[in-house]
């Protein structure tokens, strides 16, 4: 299992993640790609994953088997880039994207999640749902009351907080939430627990932090 899972890497990139194969035969590399999937289940769960196949010639049935295998596994597969001119005519076919976009080394200093792995889950998380990940979490939709998200980085919410967030979960105090809509069941950054937060009448956005009295607070997020 562990040669296997070598044969592939995989990287947080600005729009999801990012698999890079080694040179093996294609079926190898379906092999190993869902295998770390498999093994690391809630890492992946509503992930955005982009490929990069090198110069293997895939055809419409190779990619869509393993489109199918993913979509599965909640993981939605949108781009796959390579040096073969048959993969990147099968990849238009089935409508996926073959660049990805990589940020000039300018942007990558002012941007921290560019160099830290991260989970982006474009869909609301309901109740019920547990979310954990070593890294920084971005959702595209709300956290309903009754999920969780645990993450040692950052946590952002692009739409309204009912449910429990922790961030910062490895003892990183320096670490933020920020959401749309901050009515949390409960939040946590490091060791420091919020009461739970009444639903506000005309939410704006916020971010919440440990100020220098060491207590958490949420003030506003200025997302322009």
């Amino acid at each position: 299992m562990e040669k296997t899972i070598s044969l592939v890497q995989i990287k947080g990139i600005r729009d999801g993640l990012l698999a890079t194969f080694v040179e093996a035969a294609w079926e190898d590399q379906c092999l190993a790609l869902l295998a770390q999937i498999d093994e690391r289940p809630a890492f992946f769960q509503g992930a955005r994953l982009a490929m990069d196949v090198g110069s293997q010639a895939l055809k419409v049935n190779n990619l869509v088997d393993l489109r199918d295998k993913l979509s599965e596994r909640n993981v939605s597969l949108w781009a796959v880039i390579g040096e073969s001119p048959t993969t990147e005519h099968t990849s238009q076919l089935l409508g996926l994207a073959t660049r990805i976009s990589k940020p000039r080394p300018e942007e990558q200093k002012r941007d921290a999640i560019t160099d830290d792995t991260a989970l982006f889950i474009s869909k609301t998380l309901r109740s019920g749902k547990r979310i954990e990940f070593p890294g920084h979490v971005v959702v595209m939709g709300d956290v309903n009351a009754g999920a969780e998200i645990i993450a040692d980085g950052n946590v952002i919410v692009w739409g309204r907080v009912r449910g429990m967030i922790h961030a910062g979960a490895k003892g990183n105090r320096s670490a933020t939430i920020c959401a749309l809509d901050l009515s949390a069941t409960q939040l946590r950054i490091a060791s420091e627990v919020s009461a739970m937060l009444k639903p506000q009448k005309d939410p704006k956005p916020e971010v919440a932090s440990i100020n220098s009295e060491g207590r958490l607070q949420a003030e506003l997020w200025h997302t322009g």
